[in-house]
């Protein structure tokens, strides 16, 4: 295996799933400046979700309403100067 190929600043660190509140604990580099108390009583960097395994319809079995009414808008919006008018 290649040295200094992967990176060493592995944490634990809590993910949050944002859709139903779920938390969970473990391991990542990703940068967070939010901290949360766990379980354990310690205290964690905390990285948001917007799905998880308890919220993703592969693994509940049933589907789920996710609002992206506000990304589709805004996404309309920044490219609407794009659109050719047709009279």
């Amino acid at each position: 295996m290649k040295k200094e190929l992967h990176p060493d600043n592995y944490r634990l660190v809590v993910f949050k799933d944002m859709s139903n509140e779920f938390m969970f604990l473990g391991k990542s580099t990703a940068p967070s400046g939010e901290k949360v108390s766990w379980e354990d009583g310690n205290e964690y960097p905390l990285i948001k979700l917007e799905i998880s395994s308890e919220s993703h319809p592969f693994y509940t079995g049933k589907m789920q309403f996710v609002d992206t009414a506000g990304r589709i808008d805004k996404f309309k919006n920044k490219y609407a100067k794009f659109q050719k008018k047709a009279k």
